[in-house]
């Protein structure tokens, strides 16, 4: 929604600003300039990036237009169930999570929570290494490690849609610049009209540069650091689970661990301590 207010806000100011100076928009509206830059911008999205990175980026754009999932909401959900998780391990011991964390999405346990049972990165995520405490076989420190080392691959793929979106920005002004050249040529091989015509045709070639660097730093780039953004928000999930898991490991209780957890979440998604200790008990 705040994608199409801002698109909106761009163009309005933009397009209202040269109507009130006495332009006319009618001027603006040039297809053939429109088909140079985008086809150009399309083909060099394609030719630097590999298939997974066009898929990825073509995956993320639509959820650019929705709301982050990743609110207060959903991590008082997350907190509840790590704590009730957590709470049955110290009660009956690592063996009675074995069955839920080996079969998540058939798990009564998970499915006590709709928003995070829902996403099945995070419900992966999480099963994956209460299994490896299951299996008791590694200790904290080799635990963390290796969610690190995971939690930076899915950074890092993550970003890719990102990096893409912001390099094809960076170039829309370049494509500009050429489709105002070829207008440019073609009013040079028109020099014999009379100067009325040639002085649209010169408006035609400078439409381009025009339309190059607005769709470049009103429509293109402002989505790249918007995809940063929702990136990180993700990110953030699963640091909070490891921050729980291995409070956990290394001895405090679950109502200590799931504070561990809190104390990592930004501030506006970030519950008190009492309002979240009130919220978990009641949960389980």
């Amino acid at each position: 929604m705040f994608v199409i207010i801002g698109w909106l806000l761009v163009g309005g100011s933009v397009f209202g600003g040269f109507a009130m100076a006495g332009g006319h928009l009618a001027a603006l509206f040039q297809p053939i300039e429109l088909l140079m830059i985008g086809g150009a911008a399309g083909g060099a999205f394609v030719v630097g990036n590999n298939s997974k990175v066009v898929k990825a980026t073509m995956k993320t754009l639509p959820t650019l237009f929705k709301g982050s999932p990743y609110n207060k909401a959903y991590y008082m959900e997350l907190f509840a169930l790590l704590y009730e998780i957590l709470a049955k391990i110290r009660k009956e011991g690592l063996m009675s999570i074995e069955g839920d964390v080996e079969t998540p999405d058939s798990s009564p346990l998970f499915s006590k929570y709709p928003l995070v049972h829902g996403d099945h990165h995070v419900v992966e995520f999480m099963a994956d290494y209460l299994r490896i405490m299951v299996g008791g076989n590694l200790n904290a420190f080799e635990v963390e490690n290796l969610m690190d080392n995971e939690i930076e691959t899915h950074h890092h793929e993550g970003a890719a849609p990102a990096t893409a979106l912001a390099k094809l920005g960076d170039g829309m002004p370049a494509f500009g610049i050429v489709a105002a050249v070829m207008g440019v040529v073609h009013t040079m091989e028109s020099v014999g009209l009379p100067p009325a015509e040639l002085g649209i045709l010169i408006a035609h070639a400078l439409v381009g540069t025009f339309l190059g660097i607005l769709l470049s730093y009103g429509f293109i780039s402002p989505l790249a650091g918007l995809c940063e953004q929702k990136l990180e928000e993700s990110t953030k999930v699963f640091q909070t689970i490891k921050v729980t898991l291995l409070a956990s490991l290394n001895g405090y209780a679950p109502t200590v661990a799931v504070e561990f957890g809190r104390k990592v979440l930004f501030s506006t998604e970030r519950p008190g301590f009492l309002e979240l200790e009130a919220h978990v008990k009641q949960k389980k």
